[in-house]
């Protein structure tokens, strides 16, 4: 990895490049590079999540200062989730720059979602340690503008999960429980499949690439059964 280009192509500037080197470093390299001497970014990537969570609620609450505290939720939920976390590593190019091993590399990894959510997250972390919140505000900010506006007019913030609980709640019922009834694949590509049920009654089924998107299936798929919209 020639550091300097990453940062150049990111538009970043890093006093320690070690931190940038490991966010942008995956498990699968160092199982290939033992000799590597820094750790995976998994650490960084638990980081950059909690500072995302904080970052998006604190900037809806000043973007959007009279929207109750659903949709903020709402919509901090669809920014923050891992769909949209890899298309901002997508839109940044993120993938063509992080260090894969060669299986996961060459099984598609750079354009993979989870990854690139990984990935991404870990950079997030990275800028936090570097500089705090002001430079990860900056980076933030232009990326969440456009997603935002985007996300709200294509109703991208209504959550099918989210609409579930509010319908399981309102009829009196518990709160839905999903259960992961198979997965199958490779590592590097796996696929999950989701059973959702409300009380003891099965709504619905998905199929996804992670547990998350594989629920959020399962719930849309429960409320097409019961003639319900979101």
């Amino acid at each position: 990895m020639d550091i300097f280009q990453t940062e150049l192509a990111l538009n970043l500037t890093f006093t320690n490049k070690d931190l940038l080197q490991r966010a942008l470093t995956h498990r699968s390299y160092l199982n290939e590079n033992p000799a590597h001497l820094l750790e995976d970014n998994e650490r960084l990537e638990f980081l950059g999540d909690a500072v995302l969570d904080f970052l998006v609620g604190a900037w809806l609450y000043n973007r959007f200062p009279e929207m109750s505290e659903g949709n903020l939720t709402r919509l901090r939920s669809a920014l923050v989730r891992t769909e949209s976390l890899a298309e901002f590593a997508r839109q940044i190019d993120l993938g063509s720059v992080m260090l894969l091993g060669h299986g996961e590399s060459e099984g598609g990894g750079r354009d993979r979602m989870a990854l690139l959510c990984g990935a991404f997250e870990a950079l997030i972390g990275a800028i936090y340690l570097e500089g705090g919140i002001p430079p990860v505000q900056d980076f933030m900010d232009p990326i969440l503008e456009i997603a935002a506006d985007s996300i709200l007019s294509a109703n991208q913030d209504r959550d099918p999960k989210s609409s579930l609980q509010e319908w399981a709640q309102s009829q009196g019922h518990g709160t839905p429980y999903y259960r992961t009834i198979d997965s199958h694949g490779p590592d590097h590509a796996k696929i999950f499949e989701v059973e959702v049920f409300v009380g003891n009654q099965s709504l619905g089924h998905g199929v996804g690439q992670s547990k998350q998107s594989a629920a959020k299936a399962a719930a849309d798929a429960a409320l097409r059964s019961l003639g319900l919209e979101y």
